[in-house]
């Protein structure tokens, strides 16, 4: 395991650290801003970012037979890296950083939600199955728009988060609908549920449309950001920030063997729980990304939400192109309703 991990680490290009125009770029991590010459707060925000990898040696999915995801889980493993910073957020807050040596019973619960176990809420085997729902085989590939339709689903029986999971589609956020979801009532006062909102949309046919960089890279400054899932042609990808004219992501192609966590007491616990981190991350060209990606960002309070449609209206809504609509109602002439939300098949994975 320690092996692996170094390994990792050590691939070709910290952040392009080679690159003296990059190296000179400050660096956006999920609404974070970390200047160059500060790289240990850097690699420490990477650190505490929860990193899923394919895995093998776990009990099979369903009748599938299979008992790894290496060669078709990728995006699966994207969308948990999502949704669990999404989680570390909602429980821990955006400062929390991690260390091998952490053992916080919250931080050590959340990692438990995504183990390669049926019993997991947001495991592997539910993702996969969920999928299976819809009509998509386990081992088949997904698209962002497919893992989104199912983490929304999972995020049901989460009773610890309650958390709102709203998959804006059409490239259109509608204010009121999402404020609906959201709020409750309980003994007379209005409490709003935490929101995950996830926004897929399509930036071009074949390739990334240059109009749209701009905006794409302006998600990072967000505060509420928990990262894109995307990739690049064939080869899903999780992205955490952006530097320059390159886009910072976590990878999931490393396959390593399932270990669970435990309470992480033992030396071994220990060790599993290193291998869902890692201290170092690639970029990639913005425009070498598939066009095919999906936005996240998280809402604590009704106010952090008010604060992101501000930001979208600002930095998304002005280019020339706009990255999506904010609507505060759905207009007359999109018809499309959650009852009839589908699962995407247009971002082959491997």
């Amino acid at each position: 395991m320690d092996m692996m991990f170094e390994a990792y680490s050590h691939e070709t290009g910290f952040l392009g650290q080679s690159d003296s125009n990059r190296s000179r770029e400050p660096h956006w991590i999920l609404g974070k801003k970390h200047l160059p010459q500060n790289e240990e707060a850097l690699k420490k925000d990477i650190a505490s970012r929860l990193w899923f990898s394919y895995r093998k040696g776990f009990v099979q999915i369903g009748d599938s037979g299979l008992t790894s995801d290496k060669g078709w889980g990728c995006m699966l493993r994207c969308g948990q890296m999502l949704m669990a910073q999404a989680l570390l957020y909602l429980h821990l807050g955006r400062d929390w950083a991690w260390t091998p040596a952490v053992r916080d019973p919250k931080y050590v619960r959340i990692v438990s939600m995504f183990e390669d176990r049926r019993s997991a809420p947001y495991s592997i085997h539910q993702i996969a199955l969920m999928g299976a729902v819809e009509g998509k085989a386990v081992g088949d590939w997904f698209g962002p728009n497919t893992v989104a339709q199912a983490l929304k689903k999972l995020s049901a029986s989460d009773q610890w988060s309650n958390m709102a999971v709203h998959v804006s589609l059409d490239n259109i956020v509608i204010v009121n609908e999402i404020r609906r979801l959201c709020r409750s009532i309980h003994h007379s006062t209005r409490k709003w549920r935490p929101l995950l909102l996830i926004v897929p949309v399509r930036l071009g046919l074949n390739e990334i449309n240059p109009v749209y960089v701009k905006g794409l890279q302006s998600v990072f400054m967000f505060r509420q950001s928990v990262g894109i899932i995307g990739g690049k042609p064939n080869h899903a990808l999780y992205f955490i920030g952006s530097a320059g004219d390159e886009m910072i992501y976590l990878d999931p192609h490393t396959t390593q063997p399932f270990v669970p966590i435990g309470t992480k007491s033992t030396e071994q616990e220990k060790k599993a729980d290193c291998s869902y981190h890692c201290t170092q991350a690639r970029a990639l060209p913005v425009l070498q990304m598939d066009p095919s990606v999906a936005l996240g960002f998280f809402c604590a309070t009704e106010l952090d939400f008010d604060s992101l449609l501000e930001n979208m209206r600002e930095y998304l809504m002005k280019e020339q192109q706009p990255l999506l609509e904010v609507c505060e109602d759905r207009p007359a002439t999109v018809t499309h309703t959650v009852a009839n939300e589908g699962l995407d098949d247009d971002f082959v994975v491997v």
